[in-house]
């Protein structure tokens, strides 16, 4: 809930500290934040707000391939990367599905971050221990300064720089990656988005100079799915902005009745960087 983590949420537009009173989140210099019913709190800058994130049937997608355990091993080793940190934020949290099995495992707290209004609204649902917020990661984190043990990215934006700040000394940063062999038996026949080949170069130099890399697991294993499964897969990721349902019902009606498919992610775990390059 929001109120298990209003301490180390600041207001987007001055920085101040911010308090809950009843269903209003505000500051001590007036801007005021209405608490959605479902339980969360929009903190985008007045500026924000032109990109929508991921559509409530993209999020309803991966609840519903995640609730699966489809990536168990991906999310276990999220957990055992995270350990015993108590307060955890999740940048692109989605659906709140990871975050919430971090808090299962710490009985911690966690802040869950998305741009998507559908996704806060079901991250909100996923555990008690969860305050979610609408926030664009590039547009600044209304989050506390050195107030984070660790930060969680799965197969999500990260800004370096912000999550850097919101970093405790020795807070840890936590990146899962898809490699070139994630879902490759779907991207042909399919018309999937692929993986970039820089992709791995790219995320060690955004994060140059301000993290370290203490540790990297590759998580590679066969999954056995369904026509269902397979749609779901399909529709909580990017491709599904590309095609259309019946396209891709089309496609998979092609496909034997179950799949096998790759799941194939790095989980990089970096320490904060205590002088971060310019």
């Amino acid at each position: 809930m929001l109120s298990d983590v209003i301490d180390v949420l600041i207001c987007p537009h001055c920085g101040a500290d911010l308090d809950l009173a009843d269903r209003t989140v505000l500051c001590d210099r007036g801007h005021t934040f209405d608490v959605a019913k479902q339980g969360y709190v929009s903190l985008l800058p007045g500026s924000a707000g032109k990109m929508a994130g991921d559509s409530a049937e993209m999020i309803a997608a991966r609840a519903q391939f995640l609730d699966g355990g489809h990536f168990a091993p991906v999310s276990e080793a999220v957990v055992d990367a995270v350990g015993q940190r108590e307060m955890v934020l999740e940048v692109g949290v989605g659906s709140g599905h990871y975050l919430a099995s971090v808090l299962d495992r710490t009985g911690g707290r966690g802040v869950g971050i998305d741009v998507s209004k559908a996704a806060a609204r079901r991250a909100a649902q996923a555990h008690p221990a969860i305050g979610s917020v609408v926030a664009d990661v590039w547009q600044g984190l209304p989050v506390r300064a050195g107030s984070i043990a660790a930060v969680t990215c799965v197969f999500s934006p990260r800004n370096a720089v912000e999550l850097r700040r919101v970093l405790e000394p020795d807070g840890v940063l936590i990146v899962v990656t898809p490699t070139t062999r994630h879902q490759q038996e779907l991207i042909g026949t399919l018309g999937l988005i692929g993986v970039d080949e820089d992709k791995a170069r790219r995320l060690g130099d955004s994060l140059a100079g301000k993290f370290d890399l203490l540790d990297r697991r590759s998580v590679e294993y066969r999954m056995h799915l369904g026509h269902i499964d397979v749609e779901s897969l399909v529709a909580m990721g990017p491709s599904a902005r590309h095609t259309t349902h019946a396209s891709r019902q089309e496609s998979i009606a092609a496909l034997p009745d179950t799949v096998e498919v790759t799941a194939s992610v790095v989980v990089g775990v970096y320490a904060r960087r205590a002088s971060a390059a310019s």
